[in-house]
């Protein structure tokens, strides 16, 4: 009897030894995409003035930094807004931006050209760039047109920009497999927002985009530098998708 015990307890021991282990069930989490840059400091490689083929000349780099200059201007009534060679869908973009005095610029995402689009804000939505001081447009109440505010959407939860002619940070997250948008500027979070659904189309119908046929409905996109008439820096652009 003691001898048919010893040999159960042995082939179990065995059987405990051999068994292979079980996978664990937990996902794992997938690795974030390295930053890839827009701007190289150097060139204007991977831009294009808007609906055209070539840059604009209003644009020029000066010590790694992408410079509009209105008084570079070659065509009247012209946009010499500029957007990327390339469109994206998910991703979190990041870059400095300094506004001249009293000076208004924007960065636009989701942006489709064609001859239906005369501008990039017939499509793409806007985050301000804005000198918070100076410019009329900061007084406004809500505060839709300050700076990082989701133009005439979404304003900020509070005011921290810096004074014109002093570099700002701000990374704008896009997201539409959560459905959530932000952006932080200077490390702070002040703008949420979703990108579709009933809260999306409240926001729209509630802005001077209600009537615009085109505007916000493209989740893949370009990303567009404005030409609003002021003097504006942009230096360190770059990307990662998500």
């Amino acid at each position: 009897m003691k001898k048919t015990i010893l040999i159960v307890v042995i082939t179990l021991t065995i059987a405990c030894k051999e068994a292979p282990k079980k996978k664990s069930s937990q996902i794992e989490p997938t690795p974030k995409k390295e930053w890839v840059a827009l701007f190289d400091g150097k060139s204007f490689d991977g831009w294009h003035q808007f609906n055209k083929s070539e840059m604009s000349t209003a644009w020029f780099i000066e010590d790694g930094t992408m410079i509009f200059d209105p008084k570079k201007r070659t065509e009247k009534g012209v946009s010499n807004d500029i957007v990327t060679n390339e469109e994206y869908t998910n991703f979190e973009l990041s870059l400095e931006w300094k506004i001249s005095e009293k000076g208004n610029s924007g960065i636009f995402w989701g942006v489709k050209e064609g001859e239906e689009y005369n501008k990039p804000y017939t499509t793409g939505p806007e985050i301000q760039v804005l000198d918070n001081e100076r410019h009329p447009d900061a007084f406004a109440n809500p505060k839709f047109h300050q700076a990082g505010a989701l133009y005439d959407l979404v304003q900020p939860a509070q005011d921290v920009c810096k004074p014109a002619g002093e570099w700002n940070h701000v990374i704008l997250k896009i997201n539409h497999n959560t459905n959530q948008g932000s952006v932080k500027l200077n490390k702070i979070e002040i703008v949420t927002f979703p990108l579709a659904g009933d809260k999306w189309d409240e926001l729209i119908a509630n802005s001077k985009f209600a009537d615009w046929d085109h505007f916000g409905k493209f989740k893949t996109g370009k990303i567009g530098l404005q030409d609003h008439g002021d003097k504006v820096f942009y230096r360190n652009i770059k990307i990662r998708e998500l």
